[in-house]
């Protein structure tokens, strides 16, 4: 049921912006694809499993990713570190507010850089993997999108804010503090997710004549 809901609601958008031709009406639908982000994003701000909440909206940047290219992955990437951004300086997501706190210009630019790379490489792998077989173009960039972003994440905080990770992990060796502690749960919640939801990707594009 759920499975048919998401592929209705997705594959509308891109029909939609498919048969369009006028750029009012196909920036009309990207904001579309948007909205899914954010109620997505925002609903998943007060899902925690640890210090940071779980992301939700990266199916819908893959989608968009898949079915219009790079540049559209990385826009709608860019929408979905707003949210994020937002979450970190209202205190909704309790672990960015304190990098908030800590430096607010290097967290803003975090959000923004590791959430874009994430819908960019999304879009380049389909572009690169889906030629031969569009199934393994879209498992692909379902993959590489929380990878991106958890590791962009987790390197930023490892470059930029180790006073702050050390803390955290206390008596706990850093690197296994990150890896089972700080996104260990999110990660594999995040990456099962767009993994089990990749199908529908590829069903999506498959149906709208997409691929």
């Amino acid at each position: 049921m759920l499975y048919n809901v998401i592929v209705i609601i997705l594959g509308g958008i891109c029909k939609f912006m498919k048969n369009d031709k006028n750029n009012t009406k196909r920036l009309a639908g990207l904001a579309i694809f948007g909205a899914v982000i954010i109620f997505l994003q925002l609903f998943a701000t007060f899902v925690k499993f640890g210090p940071f909440s779980i992301t939700l909206a990266l199916t819908p940047i893959v989608v968009g990713a898949a079915a219009y290219g790079i540049s559209t992955g990385a826009l709608l990437g860019g929408i979905f570190g707003g949210v994020t951004l937002v979450a970190c300086i209202f205190g909704w997501d309790i672990g960015g507010n304190i990098l908030w706190t800590a430096n607010p210009f290097l967290t803003a630019l975090l959000c923004f850089f590791k959430a874009g790379a994430a819908g960019f490489a999304s879009g380049l792998v389909y572009k690169l993997s889906s030629k031969k077989n569009p199934n393994i173009g879209a498992l692909a960039a379902a993959v590489v999108c929380p990878v991106v972003n958890t590791g962009i994440f987790c390197l930023a905080m490892a470059l930029f804010y180790n006073e702050i990770l050390t803390g955290w992990a206390a008596d706990t060796p850093v690197f296994s503090f990150v890896m089972f502690g700080l996104v260990g749960v999110n990660f594999l919640i995040e990456f099962s997710v767009n993994v089990i939801l990749s199908p529908i990707t590829a069903r999506i594009l498959k149906v709208q004549n997409l691929i």
